[in-house]
Protein backbone atom coordinates (compact mmCIF):
# COMPACT_ATOMS: atom_id res chain seq x y z
CA UNK A 1 0.00 0.00 0.00
CA UNK A 2 2.72 2.22 0.95
CA UNK A 3 4.70 1.49 -2.32
CA UNK A 4 1.34 2.44 -4.05
CA UNK A 5 1.02 5.34 -2.68
CA UNK A 6 4.28 6.54 -3.54
CA UNK A 7 4.01 5.94 -6.79
CA UNK A 8 0.83 7.97 -6.78
CA UNK A 9 2.43 10.52 -5.09
CA UNK A 10 5.40 10.59 -7.91
CA UNK A 11 2.69 10.43 -10.62
CA UNK A 12 1.16 13.17 -9.46
CA UNK A 13 4.47 15.65 -9.21
CA UNK A 14 5.71 14.44 -12.34
CA UNK A 15 2.45 15.79 -14.89
CA UNK A 16 3.13 19.75 -13.55
CA UNK A 17 6.72 19.39 -13.73
CA UNK A 18 6.99 18.09 -17.26
CA UNK A 19 4.37 21.04 -18.18
CA UNK A 20 7.01 23.31 -16.82
CA UNK A 21 9.67 21.98 -18.13
CA UNK A 22 7.84 21.56 -21.50
CA UNK A 23 7.09 25.12 -21.33
CA UNK A 24 10.68 26.24 -20.79
CA UNK A 25 11.71 24.81 -23.81
CA UNK A 26 9.44 25.46 -26.01
CA UNK A 27 10.16 29.12 -25.36
CA UNK A 28 13.59 28.72 -25.85
CA UNK A 29 13.25 27.19 -28.98
CA UNK A 30 11.50 30.76 -29.78
CA UNK A 31 14.30 32.81 -28.24
CA UNK A 32 16.80 30.77 -30.32
CA UNK A 33 14.53 31.18 -33.51
CA UNK A 34 14.29 34.69 -33.21
CA UNK A 35 18.04 35.09 -32.33
CA UNK A 36 18.49 35.28 -28.50
CA UNK A 37 20.32 33.42 -26.11
CA UNK A 38 17.80 31.34 -23.78
CA UNK A 39 19.62 30.93 -20.72
CA UNK A 40 20.20 34.54 -20.36
CA UNK A 41 16.61 35.40 -20.23
CA UNK A 42 16.28 32.84 -18.01
CA UNK A 43 18.94 34.09 -15.45
CA UNK A 44 17.12 37.36 -15.65
CA UNK A 45 14.05 36.27 -14.52
CA UNK A 46 15.50 34.00 -11.99
CA UNK A 47 17.45 37.04 -10.74
CA UNK A 48 14.84 39.56 -10.68
CA UNK A 49 12.14 37.00 -9.21
CA UNK A 50 14.08 36.47 -6.38
CA UNK A 51 14.71 39.58 -5.12
CA UNK A 52 12.99 40.90 -1.86
CA UNK A 53 10.29 43.15 -3.27
CA UNK A 54 9.51 40.81 -6.25
CA UNK A 55 8.89 38.42 -3.47
CA UNK A 56 6.28 40.15 -1.94
CA UNK A 57 4.59 41.25 -5.23
CA UNK A 58 4.36 37.40 -6.28
CA UNK A 59 2.51 36.63 -3.28
CA UNK A 60 0.16 39.47 -3.71
CA UNK A 61 -0.58 38.55 -6.65
CA UNK A 62 -0.39 34.86 -5.97
CA UNK A 63 -3.23 35.64 -3.36
CA UNK A 64 -6.20 36.39 -6.02
CA UNK A 65 -4.81 33.37 -8.12
CA UNK A 66 -4.55 31.20 -5.50
CA UNK A 67 -8.40 32.38 -5.01
CA UNK A 68 -9.41 31.66 -8.46
CA UNK A 69 -7.62 28.40 -8.50
CA UNK A 70 -9.76 27.24 -5.73
CA UNK A 71 -12.88 28.49 -7.23
CA UNK A 72 -12.47 26.91 -10.43
CA UNK A 73 -11.02 23.61 -9.39
CA UNK A 74 -14.40 23.29 -6.85
CA UNK A 75 -16.21 23.20 -10.21
CA UNK A 76 -13.44 20.69 -11.86
CA UNK A 77 -14.03 18.22 -8.67
CA UNK A 78 -17.95 17.76 -10.20
CA UNK A 79 -16.89 17.67 -13.70
CA UNK A 80 -18.54 20.87 -14.54
CA UNK A 81 -16.29 23.94 -15.77
CA UNK A 82 -17.21 27.13 -14.33
CA UNK A 83 -15.72 29.30 -16.73
CA UNK A 84 -17.87 32.31 -15.27
CA UNK A 85 -15.67 32.89 -12.38
CA UNK A 86 -14.41 35.82 -13.63
CA UNK A 87 -17.63 37.57 -14.07
CA UNK A 88 -18.61 36.17 -10.45
CA UNK A 89 -15.57 37.50 -8.85
CA UNK A 90 -15.95 41.20 -10.43
CA UNK A 91 -19.75 41.44 -9.92
CA UNK A 92 -19.36 40.26 -6.35
CA UNK A 93 -16.21 42.46 -5.92
CA UNK A 94 -18.52 45.56 -7.30
CA UNK A 95 -21.57 45.10 -4.84
CA UNK A 96 -19.12 44.11 -2.31
CA UNK A 97 -17.46 47.43 -2.87
CA UNK A 98 -20.76 49.54 -2.73
CA UNK A 99 -22.15 48.14 0.44
CA UNK A 100 -18.68 49.03 2.33
CA UNK A 101 -18.34 52.60 0.97
CA UNK A 102 -22.37 52.63 1.82
CA UNK A 103 -21.98 51.21 5.87
CA UNK A 104 -20.33 52.76 8.59
CA UNK A 105 -20.22 50.22 11.10
CA UNK A 106 -16.81 49.24 13.51
CA UNK A 107 -14.11 47.83 11.81
CA UNK A 108 -14.01 44.31 11.82
CA UNK A 109 -18.08 44.01 11.58
CA UNK A 110 -17.76 45.73 8.14
CA UNK A 111 -14.99 43.86 6.78
CA UNK A 112 -17.10 40.92 7.58
CA UNK A 113 -20.13 42.22 6.45
CA UNK A 114 -18.36 43.07 2.55
CA UNK A 115 -16.49 39.67 2.46
CA UNK A 116 -20.44 38.05 2.89
CA UNK A 117 -21.33 39.84 0.45
CA UNK A 118 -18.91 39.28 -2.09
CA UNK A 119 -19.71 35.48 -1.30
CA UNK A 120 -23.31 35.59 -1.64
CA UNK A 121 -23.47 37.34 -4.96
CA UNK A 122 -20.65 34.88 -6.08
CA UNK A 123 -22.87 32.16 -5.49
CA UNK A 124 -26.19 33.72 -6.37
CA UNK A 125 -24.24 34.81 -10.00
CA UNK A 126 -22.73 30.96 -10.23
CA UNK A 127 -26.10 29.09 -8.94
CA UNK A 128 -27.81 30.09 -11.80
CA UNK A 129 -25.58 28.59 -13.77
CA UNK A 130 -26.11 25.23 -11.69
CA UNK A 131 -30.13 25.52 -12.01
CA UNK A 132 -29.70 26.03 -15.63
CA UNK A 133 -27.89 22.83 -15.97
CA UNK A 134 -30.74 20.92 -13.79
CA UNK A 135 -33.45 22.05 -14.23
CA UNK A 136 -33.41 23.02 -18.27
CA UNK A 137 -29.78 21.01 -19.27
CA UNK A 138 -28.11 24.09 -20.73
CA UNK A 139 -24.11 23.41 -20.66
CA UNK A 140 -22.73 25.27 -17.43
CA UNK A 141 -19.79 26.25 -19.99
CA UNK A 142 -22.85 28.29 -22.45
CA UNK A 143 -24.35 29.67 -19.59
CA UNK A 144 -21.59 30.81 -17.61
CA UNK A 145 -19.60 32.52 -20.76
CA UNK A 146 -23.28 34.62 -21.42
CA UNK A 147 -23.32 35.36 -17.26
CA UNK A 148 -19.94 37.14 -17.75
CA UNK A 149 -20.83 39.41 -20.37
CA UNK A 150 -23.95 40.10 -18.26
CA UNK A 151 -22.16 40.84 -15.21
CA UNK A 152 -19.79 43.42 -17.20
CA UNK A 153 -22.73 45.28 -18.68
CA UNK A 154 -24.51 45.92 -15.16
CA UNK A 155 -21.30 46.82 -13.92
CA UNK A 156 -20.62 49.19 -16.59
CA UNK A 157 -24.05 50.48 -16.22
CA UNK A 158 -24.12 51.10 -12.23
CA UNK A 159 -20.81 52.10 -12.55
CA UNK A 160 -21.31 55.91 -13.12
CA UNK A 161 -21.95 59.57 -11.76
CA UNK A 162 -25.06 59.82 -9.91
CA UNK A 163 -25.67 55.75 -9.57
CA UNK A 164 -23.25 53.82 -7.94
CA UNK A 165 -19.84 55.45 -9.48
CA UNK A 166 -18.00 59.32 -8.20
CA UNK A 167 -15.74 60.86 -10.97
CA UNK A 168 -12.16 61.66 -8.94
CA UNK A 169 -11.36 65.53 -9.15
CA UNK A 170 -8.73 64.74 -11.98
CA UNK A 171 -11.74 63.89 -14.16
CA UNK A 172 -10.40 60.40 -15.32
CA UNK A 173 -11.42 58.01 -13.07
CA UNK A 174 -14.71 56.59 -12.24
CA UNK A 175 -15.42 54.47 -8.83
CA UNK A 176 -17.41 53.51 -5.63
CA UNK A 177 -17.62 55.21 -2.71
CA UNK A 178 -13.79 54.41 -0.93
CA UNK A 179 -14.40 51.89 1.94
CA UNK A 180 -13.46 53.76 5.33
CA UNK A 181 -9.53 53.18 7.01
CA UNK A 182 -11.54 51.46 9.44
CA UNK A 183 -12.73 48.50 7.26
CA UNK A 184 -8.85 47.98 5.53
CA UNK A 185 -7.70 44.53 6.12
CA UNK A 186 -4.17 44.77 8.33
CA UNK A 187 -0.98 44.64 6.14
CA UNK A 188 2.15 43.04 6.96
CA UNK A 189 5.32 45.32 6.58
CA UNK A 190 8.55 43.58 5.39
CA UNK A 191 11.57 44.36 4.03
CA UNK A 192 10.88 44.05 0.06
CA UNK A 193 7.29 45.90 1.02
CA UNK A 194 3.59 45.64 1.83
CA UNK A 195 2.35 42.28 2.14
CA UNK A 196 -1.37 42.11 1.95
CA UNK A 197 -2.85 40.63 5.02
CA UNK A 198 -5.76 38.17 3.35
CA UNK A 199 -3.34 35.57 2.50
CA UNK A 200 -3.87 34.37 5.76
CA UNK A 201 -7.46 34.13 4.59
CA UNK A 202 -6.48 32.28 1.28
CA UNK A 203 -4.12 29.82 3.65
CA UNK A 204 -7.37 29.48 5.66
CA UNK A 205 -9.65 28.83 2.20
CA UNK A 206 -7.23 26.47 0.92
CA UNK A 207 -7.63 24.30 4.35
CA UNK A 208 -11.13 24.57 3.93
CA UNK A 209 -10.73 23.50 0.33
CA UNK A 210 -8.88 20.61 1.74
CA UNK A 211 -10.95 19.13 4.59
CA UNK A 212 -14.23 20.22 3.27
CA UNK A 213 -13.51 18.31 -0.35
CA UNK A 214 -11.37 15.49 0.85
CA UNK A 215 -12.00 14.41 4.43
CA UNK A 216 -16.23 14.81 4.40
CA UNK A 217 -19.14 13.06 3.42
CA UNK A 218 -20.04 15.58 1.18
CA UNK A 219 -16.64 16.00 -0.56
CA UNK A 220 -16.81 11.88 -0.96
CA UNK A 221 -20.58 12.70 -2.86
CA UNK A 222 -19.25 15.56 -5.04
CA UNK A 223 -16.17 13.86 -6.09
CA UNK A 224 -18.31 10.55 -6.74
CA UNK A 225 -20.75 12.74 -8.67
CA UNK A 226 -17.85 14.11 -11.15
CA UNK A 227 -16.33 10.53 -11.61
CA UNK A 228 -19.65 8.80 -12.44
CA UNK A 229 -23.34 10.50 -11.85
CA UNK A 230 -24.78 7.01 -12.74
CA UNK A 231 -23.06 5.55 -9.88
CA UNK A 232 -23.55 7.90 -7.79
CA UNK A 233 -27.40 8.22 -8.16
CA UNK A 234 -27.29 4.62 -7.92
CA UNK A 235 -25.83 5.22 -4.36
CA UNK A 236 -28.21 7.49 -3.54
CA UNK A 237 -27.05 11.17 -3.99
CA UNK A 238 -28.91 13.60 -5.44
CA UNK A 239 -27.03 14.42 -8.25
CA UNK A 240 -29.15 17.12 -9.05
CA UNK A 241 -28.38 18.91 -5.74
CA UNK A 242 -24.88 18.32 -5.79
CA UNK A 243 -24.27 20.00 -9.34
CA UNK A 244 -26.21 23.47 -7.85
CA UNK A 245 -24.54 23.13 -4.62
CA UNK A 246 -20.78 22.69 -6.14
CA UNK A 247 -21.70 25.73 -8.26
CA UNK A 248 -22.91 27.76 -5.27
CA UNK A 249 -19.38 26.91 -3.62
CA UNK A 250 -17.39 27.86 -6.62
CA UNK A 251 -19.12 30.99 -6.94
CA UNK A 252 -18.85 31.63 -3.00
CA UNK A 253 -14.85 31.23 -3.20
CA UNK A 254 -14.63 33.21 -6.35
CA UNK A 255 -16.41 36.04 -4.71
CA UNK A 256 -13.46 36.25 -2.25
CA UNK A 257 -10.65 36.93 -5.21
CA UNK A 258 -11.26 40.23 -5.33
CA UNK A 259 -11.17 40.86 -1.77
CA UNK A 260 -7.38 41.05 -1.38
CA UNK A 261 -7.64 43.92 -4.24
CA UNK A 262 -10.33 45.71 -2.63
CA UNK A 263 -9.71 45.64 1.39
CA UNK A 264 -6.25 45.48 0.79
CA UNK A 265 -5.05 48.01 -2.03
CA UNK A 266 -7.81 49.91 -3.75
CA UNK A 267 -10.43 50.44 -1.16
CA UNK A 268 -12.91 51.30 -4.19
CA UNK A 269 -14.50 49.41 -7.42
CA UNK A 270 -13.30 51.47 -10.11
CA UNK A 271 -13.06 51.21 -14.19
CA UNK A 272 -9.48 49.78 -13.46
CA UNK A 273 -10.02 47.07 -11.44
CA UNK A 274 -7.97 43.87 -12.76
CA UNK A 275 -10.46 41.79 -14.98
CA UNK A 276 -8.86 38.30 -16.51
CA UNK A 277 -7.98 37.17 -12.64
CA UNK A 278 -11.31 34.03 -13.16
CA UNK A 279 -9.78 32.85 -16.43
CA UNK A 280 -6.48 32.70 -14.95
CA UNK A 281 -7.59 30.45 -12.18
CA UNK A 282 -7.98 28.08 -14.71
CA UNK A 283 -4.52 27.95 -15.75
CA UNK A 284 -3.74 27.87 -12.36
CA UNK A 285 -6.15 24.61 -11.04
CA UNK A 286 -5.11 22.46 -14.14
CA UNK A 287 -0.83 23.09 -12.78
CA UNK A 288 -1.83 22.38 -9.93
CA UNK A 289 -4.47 19.19 -10.75
CA UNK A 290 -6.90 20.72 -8.11
CA UNK A 291 -4.98 20.23 -5.21
CA UNK A 292 -4.57 23.20 -2.27
CA UNK A 293 -0.64 22.63 -2.34
CA UNK A 294 -0.27 22.19 -5.97
CA UNK A 295 -2.72 25.38 -6.58
CA UNK A 296 -0.82 27.18 -4.55
CA UNK A 297 2.41 26.70 -5.97
CA UNK A 298 0.47 27.36 -9.35
CA UNK A 299 -0.38 30.44 -8.71
CA UNK A 300 3.57 31.47 -7.45
CA UNK A 301 4.67 30.77 -10.61
CA UNK A 302 1.95 32.60 -12.57
CA UNK A 303 2.48 35.65 -10.20
CA UNK A 304 6.55 35.07 -10.58
CA UNK A 305 6.15 35.27 -15.00
CA UNK A 306 4.19 38.32 -14.41
CA UNK A 307 6.83 39.98 -12.30
CA UNK A 308 9.73 39.20 -14.54
CA UNK A 309 7.89 39.90 -17.64
CA UNK A 310 8.55 43.66 -17.00
CA UNK A 311 12.34 43.10 -16.26
CA UNK A 312 12.40 41.19 -19.56
CA UNK A 313 10.93 44.07 -21.46
CA UNK A 314 13.51 45.94 -19.58
CA UNK A 315 16.46 43.84 -20.35
CA UNK A 316 14.98 44.27 -24.46
CA UNK A 317 13.28 41.48 -24.83
CA UNK A 318 9.62 40.74 -25.93
CA UNK A 319 7.00 40.76 -23.52
CA UNK A 320 5.24 38.31 -25.02
CA UNK A 321 7.79 35.82 -24.13
CA UNK A 322 5.71 35.45 -20.68
CA UNK A 323 2.25 34.91 -22.65
CA UNK A 324 3.87 32.42 -25.09
CA UNK A 325 5.52 30.24 -21.38
CA UNK A 326 2.20 30.68 -19.89
CA UNK A 327 0.26 29.57 -23.07
CA UNK A 328 3.08 26.59 -23.31
CA UNK A 329 2.42 25.34 -19.63
CA UNK A 330 -1.64 24.90 -20.11
CA UNK A 331 -0.88 23.28 -23.29
CA UNK A 332 1.64 20.52 -21.77
CA UNK A 333 -0.49 20.48 -18.30
CA UNK A 334 -2.97 18.77 -21.19
CA UNK A 335 -0.08 16.53 -22.91
CA UNK A 336 1.59 15.72 -19.95
CA UNK A 337 -1.43 15.02 -17.58
CA UNK A 338 -2.68 12.69 -20.41
CA UNK A 339 0.88 10.65 -20.46
CA UNK A 340 1.15 10.58 -17.00
CA UNK A 341 -2.78 9.26 -16.44
CA UNK A 342 -2.02 6.39 -19.64
CA UNK A 343 1.57 5.51 -17.68
CA UNK A 344 -0.12 4.88 -14.69
CA UNK A 345 -2.79 3.11 -16.21
CA UNK A 346 -0.39 0.73 -17.86
CA UNK A 347 1.34 0.25 -14.37
CA UNK A 348 -1.62 -0.55 -12.67
CA UNK A 349 -2.88 -2.76 -15.73
CA UNK A 350 0.79 -4.76 -14.93
CA UNK A 351 0.62 -5.01 -11.38
CA UNK A 352 -3.04 -6.57 -11.72
CA UNK A 353 -1.67 -8.99 -13.99
CA UNK A 354 1.60 -9.88 -11.90
CA UNK A 355 -0.80 -9.93 -9.13
CA UNK A 356 -3.46 -13.22 -11.11
CA UNK A 357 -0.40 -14.58 -12.29
CA UNK A 358 0.72 -15.15 -8.96
CA UNK A 359 -1.86 -16.19 -7.60
CA UNK A 360 -2.69 -18.93 -10.86
CA UNK A 361 0.91 -20.40 -10.38
CA UNK A 362 -0.06 -20.48 -6.06
CA UNK A 363 -3.62 -22.79 -7.09
CA UNK A 364 -1.30 -24.48 -9.54
CA UNK A 365 1.47 -25.59 -7.12
CA UNK A 366 -1.55 -26.48 -4.44
CA UNK A 367 -3.54 -28.56 -6.64
CA UNK A 368 0.17 -30.52 -7.45
CA UNK A 369 0.47 -30.43 -3.84
CA UNK A 370 -2.68 -32.05 -3.20
CA UNK A 371 -2.46 -34.41 -5.84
Amino acid sequence: MKKFDKERLILGIAAPLLAVLGAFVITALVLLATGKEPFSAFGIMFDYGIKSDSQVYILNKATTYYLAGLAVAIGFKMNLFNIGVDGQYRLAAFFAAALGGALTLPGPLQIIMIMLAAMAVGAMWAGIAGLLKVTRGVSEVVTTIMLNFIATSIIVYLLKEGRLGHLDPAGTQVSTTEIPESAHFFDIETAGGTLWGFIVIAALAGVVYWFGLGRTRFGFDLRAVGSSETAAQASGVDVKRMVVTSMVLSGAMAGLIGMPILLNDSFSYGNDFPEGVGFTGISVALLGRNHPVGIALGAILWGFLERTSNRLEFEGYDRELVGIMQGSIVLCVVISYEVVRRHGLKRQQQKVGAELAAQARANTDKQEASA
